[in-house]
Formats: structure tokens, C-alpha cells, sequence
């Protein structure tokens, strides 16, 4: 079987996917910034406010896990247009409101575009880059998807400084309006409805398994959303995520024994998939834990504004695009076997040293700990992305990516909800109170950035020198357990990823190399492995 050259214009193809990815990564953060100035201009309340935010997160995880399999039946690129489009219409709509309940339902349907946008983007990759390239592409893409957290910060503080709080709407549609033009005139175009149907990419739709995977995935959600508020202890967390827990145990059995699963669980019998997407989650674990204490850190104890922030946060970044790069220049030489466990050995550095922190130190001991810490994640999951894409079968891009996906963000929303808990019962043990009126000890307890404020209108140093050894005690307890399960996780990928035997050499680029000069259709016989055609 042969297939011809990979599109000249494969790279331009993932520039619209990178711009795609970006707008849903620089929205996350900006609404984060802009969340005290809609708390003082439209008098949200702080659980109106906790759903702005947690309103995205719900239906972002919920409808994940079905939208890859759609994807896969009506075409990558219409349904990521419609999804674009969905954000879009949704931001404009976000301009208009005036009060905290339209907000939330705006954040909401975001949340719903962006679940469109995330695993189709990646669900295209594998079919319009070979294999030797892969790697790069998912690099670039993992860039996309989270240079959001620095940049966010950044260009939402200086919004919210120059206009009103609308404007952290307004600055997505140009963005938008660019995806779309570039998703529609520089990706190949979906195949016909009967070429789809001929490669089986036309099964019927599990609508049970949908609703089952949608209602299970929001217990979870849900339920670590309420855990800042109620602990853990609480019957209602605790029956909300037990239900979540049934409903994805029976999505199990429904999946098991339907004629067109929602999710092939047969992939997880595939290695490559399988340690793949435990790498995947147990880094998405601790990245969301570290970016749920550093800003507070950056913020509370060392000072500094939202931008200033967002700034500070650069040099995870610039770690992570160095690791994406010695990835993707190794991997092919040692396999995925060394490489992955030496990324999260190195993340697991990154986050140990950050957890030697203390109220001496500054800015330029985190700086070294973030740089670090962003070269494990580089390193870890590039390849630990590309053997999950590259494992999947050619008709089944995008319910693999929605699967990935949806684990990802369950255990990114897992990991803030444990680790905050473990940043809220450190910061408690330490901070001291005592001789406090009763309210003042209680905003005090809330928050470092309470105890800030409480301290500046008591002129009481003691307080806020105190607030600020507990908070850096409790994130050391955060950044401590984030790197214990980046071991467990780089034990588990030395003893279970696949060898670099298991991987196929990667001669394309010398064969493609080769054929300058020479005929076009000896150029097409190049051999054609699987999840190599274009969309």
C-alpha cells in the first residue's frame, strides 16, 4: 500500500491548530485576573465567582469524552470550526452581559467550544505529520497549550489597567476570527461522508454511553470543585463524587458489551496508549498543582501584580520549550523508555528544590526551580503524547484524543482539589492568629491573600510575616508531594513503556531526503504506516 509525500503545507496547517489551541490557553487565564474586578463591578459573590471559573472547568471536562468520536464521524475540521465558533459566539455574548449569573452561563458555553477545540486539534496531528515528525508537532502544540499560563496573566492585567472588565472578552474575538480563517483555508479538507463510511468512520452514535460518560465526569468535577468550600469530609463532596465514580463504572460495563462504544477500551491494552496516557495524567497532576501555589506565591508573598506575575511565570515556559526540543532530538536515538522517565526525574528535581523554599529566598531561587521544572515537563510529555498518537488506529484519531484529553483534565481538576487541600491544611498548622478580632483571624485563615489585607489595616507585621512562612510552608508540602508522584510515575515508565525496539526506525526523513529529483511516483512509494495520511 502506498501513500504519497506528506502536504508541503502541513506546517501551515499547524499554525492554525497552535492558533486554535492558544485561544482557549490565554482565555484560562485571563478571566482568573479578571475575577476581583467582576467581584467589585458586579457585585459577584464568591461562589458566584467560584463558578465563572468552575462553570468552564464542568462543561470543558463533561463534553470532552463524546467529542472526539463525532469528530471522527463528521470530520476533524468541520467540528473543530463549529467549536471555534462556538467560543467565539460565546465571547461576544460575554461582552454584553451585565450580571454574575449571565457571566457564568457565557463561561459555561466557552467551556463547551473549548471542549471541542482541545482534542481535535490534537486528534489532526497524527494524520497530517509522519511519524518522524510527530514529535515536533505535538512539541509545538504542548507549547500552544501552555504558554496561556504566563502570557494570560499578562495580557489581562494590562487589559483590566487600560479598559473595562469586558475587554478580557473582546481580546479573544480577533483571535477567533484568525483560527477560523486559518483552520478553514490552511487544513486539509475532511474526507466525504462516503469515504468515511467505507473506512467505518460512520458507526452508530452511543448516546447511552455519552450521557453516562458526561453525568460521571461532572460528579467528579463537581464534587473537587465544592472541596475548597465543604472538605472533603463533607456527605455532599463526598455522595457527589461516590455517584461520579458509579456512573464512570457503569459507562465501563455499557462500554463493554455496546456494538459502537463511545470509548474502545481495548486501547488500553495497548502499551503505547496505555503508559502514554498514565504519563500524561500523572504530568497534568502536577503541573495543575504547581500552577495552583506559584501565582499565589509570585502574587501574595513576593508582591508582585498580574502582570508582573505572568511575567515571572516565563522561565516554566522557556524550560518547557528547551525539554520539547531535546525530546524531540533524543527520542528517536534512545527511546521513549529513557527519555520519559528522565523527564519526570527532572521534574521531580524541579519541584524538590522548589520545596526547599523559604521566606528568604527570592525570586531567582524560583525562577531556577520553574526552569527546571518546565525542562521535566518538556521532556516527559512530548513523547509521552506522541506514543498515545501513535498508537492510534487511523479511523480512531479523535475518540483516542478525547479519551487522552478527558484523563488529562479529570486529573488536572483531581490534583488542584488534593493539592489545595494539602496547601490549605499546611497554611493552617502555621499561621498565627492569636490576639485577632474574630472576622480579621478568620479572612486571615481564608487566605494568604487575606491575611495580607488584614495585616495592612492592622499594621500588624507579625501577621503577615507569619501568613507568609505558613503559605510557603504549605505550597513546600504541595511541591513535595508533586514531585513524590513524579518518581512514582518515572518508576512506573522505566519498568512499563514500550522498548525503543517496540517503535518502528524513523528513516522517512532520509527516504523523503532522497527522492529530491526524482519522479513524483517513486516519491509516492514510500511506505505507509499507520495514522500517517492527511485529514
Amino acid at each position: 500500500m502506498t501513500t504519497p509525500p506528506p502536504s508541503p503545507r502541513r506546517w501551515w496547517g499547524l499554525g492554525a491548530l497552535v492558533l486554535s489551541v492558544l485561544v482557549i490557553s490565554l482565555d484560562g487565564t485571563i478571566i482568573n485576573v479578571a475575577l476581583p474586578t467582576l467581584s467589585q463591578e458586579l457585585g459577584a459573590s464568591n461562589t458566584q465567582l467560584q463558578w465563572i471559573s468552575g462553570g468552564y472547568l464542568l462543561t470543558f471536562a463533561a463534553v470532552m469524552l463524546p467529542i472526539g468520536v463525532l469528530g471522527d464521524r463528521f470530520g476533524h475540521k468541520k467540528l473543530l470550526l463549529v467549536g471555534i465558533t462556538i467560543f467565539g459566539a460565546s465571547s461576544v455574548a460575554g461582552i454584553l452581559v451585565d450580571d454574575p449569573g449571565s457571566v457564568i452561563t457565557v463561561r459555561a458555553l466557552m467551556g463547551v467550544g473549548a471542549a471541542m477545540i482541545m482534542p481535535l486539534t490534537m486528534a489532526i496531528l497524527p494524520k497530517m505529520f509522519p511519524k518522524d515528525e510527530l514529535d515536533k508537532a505535538v512539541g509545538s502544540w504542548t507549547a500552544a497549550a501552555s504558554i496561556g499560563m504566563p502570557i494570560g496573566p499578562l495580557v489581562g492585567g494590562w487589559l483590566l489597567n487600560h479598559f473595562w472588565w469586558g475587554s478580557v472578552f473582546v481580546f479573544n474575538i480577533p483571535v477567533v476570527v484568525a483560527a477560523l480563517v486559518a483552520v478553514a483555508f490552511l487544513l486539509p479538507a475532511d474526507p466525504t461522508a462516503a469515504a468515511r463510511a467505507a473506512a467505518g468512520r460512520a458507526p452508530a452514535f452511543d448516546g447511552l454511553g455519552a450521557l453516562l460518560g458526561a453525568l460521571g465526569i461532572t460528579g467528579l468535577v463537581y464534587g473537587s470543585i465544592l472541596v475548597p468550600e465543604d472538605g472533603w469530609g463533607s456527605v455532599k463532596v463526598l455522595g457527589t463524587l461516590g455517584a461520579g465514580v458509579l456512573l464512570l463504572i457503569a459507562l465501563v460495563f455499557r462500554e463493554r458489551t455496546a456494538s459502537s462504544p463511545l470509548v474502545d477500551l481495548g486501547l488500553f491494552g495497548n502499551r503505547k496508549f496505555l503508559w502514554g496516557t498514565v504519563v500524561a495524567t500523572f504530568v497534568n497532576f502536577c503541573i495543575m498543582g504547581i500552577l495552583f501555589v506559584v501565582p499565589q506565591y509570585l502574587a501574595s508573598v513576593l508582591g508582585n501584580s498580574a502582570f508582573g506575575t505572568g511575567l515571572r511565570l516565563l522561565p516554566l515556559i522557556g524550560g518547557l520549550v528547551v525539554g520539547a526540543q531535546l525530546a524531540e532530538a533524543f527520542v528517536a536515538r534512545i527511546g521513549p523508555r529513557v527519555i520519559i522517565p528522565l523527564g519526570l526525574l527532572v521534574l521531580a528535581g524541579g519541584t524538590l528544590l522548589g520545596a526547599q523554599s523559604s521566606t528568604a529566598d527570592g525570586y531567582g531561587f524560583a525562577a531556577l526551580w520553574l526552569t527546571v521544572t518546565g525542562a521535566g515537563f518538556g521532556l516527559a510529555i512530548v513523547p509521552g503524547t506522541s506514543m498515545v498518537l501513535g498508537s492510534l488506529p487511523e479511523e480512531g484519531t479523535g475518540a483516542g484524543s478525547s479519551l487522552l484529553e478527558t484523563l488529562q483534565q479529570v486529573g488536572g481538576v483531581l490534583g488542584v482539589a488534593g493539592l489545595g487541600s494539602l496547601l490549605s491544611s499546611g497554611y493552617l498548622a502555621r499561621i498565627s492568629t492569636g490576639g485577632l478580632p474574630d472576622d480579621a483571624a478568620q479572612v486571615a485563615r481564608d487566605s494568604v491573600t487575606g491575611a495580607n489585607g488584614v495585616a495592612e489595616q492592622l499594621k500588624d507585621p507579625g501577621l503577615l510575616a507569619s501568613a507568609h512562612s505558613a503559605f510557603i510552608h504549605g505550597s513546600n508540602l504541595v511541591l513535595t508531594a508533586c514531585g513524590v508522584v513524579a518518581v512514582l510515575a518515572a518508576v512506573l515508565a522505566a519498568a512499563f513503556v514500550p522498548p525503543k525496539s517496540a517503535f518502528p526506525e524513523k528513516k522517512e526523513n532520509k527516504d523523503r531526503k532522497g527522492q529530491k529529483g526524482k519522479p513524483s511516483h517513486e516519491a509516492a512509494a514510500l511506505p505507509q504506516e499507520q495514522g500517517e495520511s492527511l485529514v
